[in-house]
């Protein structure tokens, strides 16, 4: 087995970690030189082979590969530089050359669970109908199906807000950028880091391939609770709580809050056999505290 991981993000860190913890051969992609750094100083990513994103020959890259997940963001069809209409910067460079490999390799493409837009705080799941409420979202929509009309038969996994190590309400807690925004009725769904990696290797592990899961914790839960545990966590007083209509938010946070959904994340754990590691933010925000983050 050989996993090559498309953007050594801080998703696909976290999945390169477990599967080299795993004895799995693993390369990652990498677009800036400043990114090296990081990367060749975790002694957790020792043995980890780094390719140099776009690549200079494709087949190279890929030689060897048996699975290869996608963590990249899509960007406009424009800007991919590669075979029009695409939003998938991996597809738009390296349609041809993954086609040639269908059967013969596994794929996976990490999406976002905003594609099922606003449900009034109400429970999606896999079989919900999308209806992205933002640009970012319907981009994303578009890239998965990209994969899935790319014949590779692709696991696709959506994914809700992230967390975990210097990711967390902890670090804006001590940054003392935390805001306990309050708008009652709404929740977030979210997920730690590392149960992103445990779910995509327990489906790499098993068959069928070309399914759609949805990677969330047990307990959609308001920010501001969120917050407020972290705090106890820390042992200092939650920031004060401010109305959302009070808030003031840039363009971009709203677009988070104008969705309000509660993901279901039934089919996983009963076709994968996966249980989040970190079940709530309480289990998960303890752990990174205890590891010293």
């Amino acid at each position: 087995m050989k996993l090559l991981i498309f953007g050594m993000g801080f998703t696909g860190k976290a999945l390169a970690r477990a599967a080299l913890r795993q004895g799995v051969e693993v390369a990652g992609t990498v677009r800036r030189r400043e990114k090296l750094g990081s990367l060749t100083d975790d002694p957790a990513l020792a043995g980890l082979e780094l390719l140099s994103w776009p690549f200079s020959s494709a087949d190279t890259a890929l030689a060897g590969v048996t699975h290869l997940i996608a963590t990249a963001p899509p960007a406009e069809p424009s800007a991919t530089g590669g075979a029009p209409g695409f939003c998938d910067p991996l597809l738009a460079e390296c349609s041809t050359q993954l086609r040639e490999r269908a059967g013969a390799l596994w794929t996976g493409y990490l999406s976002t669970t905003g594609v099922y837009g606003d449900h009034g705080g109400a429970r999606v799941d896999e079989e919900t109908p999308p209806a992205p409420s933002s640009p970012r979202s319907a981009r994303r929509l578009e890239s998965e199906r990209e994969w899935q009309q790319s014949g590779l038969d692709p696991h696709i996994f959506r994914l809700p807000g992230i967390y975990g190590p210097g990711r967390s309400v902890l670090d804006q807690l001590r940054q003392g950028t935390a805001r306990r925004i309050v708008k009652p009725g709404h929740v977030f769904s979210r997920i730690h880091v590392e149960d992103i990696a445990a779910a995509v290797l327990a489906a790499m592990a098993l068959p069928p391939p070309g399914r759609l899961y949805n990677i969330a914790d047990n307990e959609p839960a308001p920010n501001a609770d969120v917050i407020a545990f972290g705090a106890g966590l820390l042992e200092m007083a939650p920031p004060p709580e401010i109305a959302f209509d009070e808030a003031s938010l840039s363009e971009m946070a709203l677009s988070f809050w104008q969705d309000n959904r509660r993901v279901s994340n039934t089919r996983a754990r009963t076709e994968l056999g996966w249980q989040p590691i970190y079940p709530t933010y309480r289990e998960g925000l303890s752990a990174i505290l205890a590891a010293g983050g």
